[in-house]
């Protein structure tokens, strides 16, 4: 049975670039890739901390993309449909969450040790403390209020679980 969360980080990061997409340019498409690539694998270790989580996720499949698109008003039924059976919502939800708000994305890195998946996060300073040139490749994809639709719907359950007290919530 696979305990890898690759697919999941992958669609799911492709499905906000896809939502938010960066500013022309190479360098600018590079730096919110991997801005939303980080979000994607720090929610989905949050969300699936342990191999037996990762190996119930491949067994069951991820929600897909469907009712995301629909949030954001993309097509329902792009070309490239194959890869978006792989986004899971709550990931994306929590990623948004997280690329909207730096200290929350500070704090989920901090929980991130509680996880099996720790060692396989590597760096994610781009999504905790990123540069003013990141910051303006990824000016859609950290908008609070373009993210709030998304980050909304599973955002109680990641407040929830980083414990924050006295989080504002929707």
């Amino acid at each position: 049975m696979p305990t890898d969360l690759t697919p999941v980080i992958a669609a799911s990061a492709r499905w906000l670039l896809a939502a938010y997409p960066p500013p022309a340019g190479a360098l600018s498409r590079a730096l919110a890739e991997a801005q939303a690539r980080q979000a994607a694998t720090l929610a989905a270790a949050l969300c699936y901390p342990t191999t037996m989580d990762v190996q119930l996720l491949h067994l069951l499949a991820p929600s897909g993309s469907h009712r995301l698109d629909w949030l954001t008003g993309s097509d329902p039924y792009p070309d490239d449909a194959e890869w978006r059976t792989w986004v899971d919502e709550t990931v994306v939800s929590w990623a948004a969450c997280l690329l909207a708000d730096p200290d929350l994305a500070a704090r989920a890195h901090q929980a991130l040790t509680a996880t099996e998946h720790h060692a396989d996060a590597g760096c994610l300073q781009r999504l905790t403390g990123p540069s003013d040139r990141d910051a303006e490749a990824a000016a859609l994809l950290r908008h609070p209020d373009l993210l709030e639709d998304i980050a909304a719907l599973y955002r109680p359950g990641l407040v929830d679980l980083l414990n924050i007290q006295g989080a504002e919530l929707p």
